[in-house]
């Protein structure tokens, strides 16, 4: 009979009853036993196929033997051969769906917990004081410009560096980061990891430049007559709406403008910070991903009474992660589904009071792969609100590639790139959300990683750039 496996770790997580007043981490990572126990289920593969599914090609299987031998600091340093930030990935990865999700042990049993053990070796790395700068190569005299400090942009810079070139980020906000700092809420990715972690790409010799507005302050022309290359890693920034009714009235936010009050501009330490946010007794979240559970989590935590997520399909079809999902169920918040808006409704001052919605059923699988939503006739009714949240999806700002002769974009706005990130003027890549339109962390990091391959093979005159008539554009065309 074959020997059982040993059962994946849990992980140890905050209290539901403390966690919903507090911003305080929720999950708590793993003890030194747990990690070994878990990493002590890894099969050790000859070919492991959780390395092809993750999108930067961490070295799973080493780092999961060396975490069994508890050399837990070496462990930390080979994820790092492949991966600049293993303490934010490992938290904020979709794991299920790409190094777990692969994992050959998971057919028969709960794969490794991969993600959590990435966490545990660059908390431990960190706790330690032992984080630990490669050694600096000879400088290949050649400068390149990334602009965006977001997880594309700063993978793109820390494998740039490491390489000799000297690296120069634009960033448009007051701190580095991107979607690290304004997107995601401190309870599920702490703010001084990130700054830790973006300390380390510093360390690399990369200098970061904030409140730089590229496309106002600085153009893409004038900075590729200063730099040897440039890469857009600008994301998608710009928020989606509903084109309802009733969407200028007060109270109504879309998800960016809310979670970057909260995230970057810590408005829920106001008064000790400068800006505030507004949150009603009665909250609806309209969209079922991860931002969508990020800024209903964060309602609860600023006082709303009752929040509730508003989506137009199932649980099942819900793009969030199951732990997402899962924690923001737990926490109280509520769930009414095959329901979307269609007008919202406001009192005498247009405070938001209603808001008209409509049922659904589900009808055939549409591009997305999910049940295409069909309205149900004469199925409307309200509901009473004092705060709406639009979480249904960003684009990429314009500001940036705006009017940049040369510079081919898709109708949604997306930068168009071939394979390897390169667009459609010379010597400039793109990649991340901007190219590819809203995605993971780690797929931006992973695009990040392979223009950075592909711009140093350029600089060192190993390849040139293709003629037009050779160019193959690469990914989505429509969004």
């Amino acid at each position: 009979m074959a020997k059982e496996r040993p059962p994946r770790q849990k992980m140890p997580e905050r209290p539901v009853e403390e966690r919903i007043k507090t911003f305080e981490e929720v999950a708590l990572g793993y003890t030194e036993e747990q990690a070994v126990l878990e990493a002590q289920r890894c099969l050790q593969c000859p070919r492991p196929m959780c390395v092809e599914g993750c999108p930067v090609r961490v070295p799973i299987p080493q780092f999961i033997a060396l975490v069994r031998e508890k050399k837990f600091i070496e462990a930390a340093r080979k994820i790092k051969e492949a991966n600049v930030f293993p303490a934010i990935c490992g938290r904020v990865c979709p794991q299920e769906n790409q190094c777990e999700g692969s994992c050959v042990l998971g057919k028969r049993y709960e794969p490794v917990a991969i993600g959590r053990l990435e966490r545990f070796v660059a908390d431990y790395e960190r706790a330690q004081n032992a984080v630990e700068i490669p050694p600096t190569p000879e400088p290949t005299g050649k400068k390149v410009a990334i602009v965006g400090s977001g997880p594309s942009g700063l993978a793109c810079a820390g494998e740039l560096a490491k390489k000799g070139h000297k690296v120069t980020v634009y960033e448009a906000f007051h701190k580095p980061g991107g979607v690290l700092v304004y997107g995601i809420p401190e309870f599920r990715l702490p703010k001084s990891i990130v700054e830790a972690e973006v300390e380390y790409v510093k360390k690399l010799g990369v200098e970061i430049l904030t409140d730089h507005i590229i496309g106002k302050t600085i153009t893409i022309p004038e900075l590729r007559e200063e730099y040897d290359a440039v890469y857009l890693a600008t994301g998608a920034g710009l928020p989606k709406f509903l084109g309802i009714p009733g969407e200028n009235l007060k109270g109504v936010y879309s998800a960016n403008e809310f979670l970057t009050r909260a995230n970057l501009m810590k408005a829920y330490r106001f008064p000790e910070y400068d800006t505030p946010i507004k949150v009603g007794r009665r909250v609806a979240v309209i969209g079922a991903g991860n931002v969508a559970m990020d800024a209903a989590r964060t309602a609860l935590r600023l006082g709303a009474e009752e929040v509730t997520i508003v989506y137009r399909r199932t649980e099942h079809e819900c793009p969030a992660r199951k732990e997402e999902l899962e924690h923001a169920k737990e926490e109280g918040v509520k769930m009414l589904m095959l329901t979307s808006p269609i007008r919202l409704m406001g009192d005498d001052f247009y405070n938001v009071e209603w808001m008209e919605c409509i049922q659904y059923k589900l009808g055939e699988p549409d591009e997305s792969g999910r049940r295409r939503p069909i309205p149900l006739e004469g199925s409307e009714f309200s509901i009473r609100v004092d705060t709406v949240i639009i979480a249904i999806g960003q684009t990429p700002n314009p500001t940036v590639q705006e009017g940049v002769e040369g510079l081919e974009t898709h109708s949604w706005g997306g930068i168009v790139v071939d394979e390897d990130g390169k667009t459609t003027l010379e010597g400039v890549w793109a990649g991340g959300d901007v190219a590819t339109g809203a995605a993971t962390v780690i797929r931006a990091m992973g695009a990040g990683k392979k223009a950075a391959e592909d711009i140093d093979r350029y600089l060192r005159g190993e390849t040139k750039w293709p003629e037009k008539e050779h160019w193959e554009p690469y990914g989505c065309k429509t969004h």
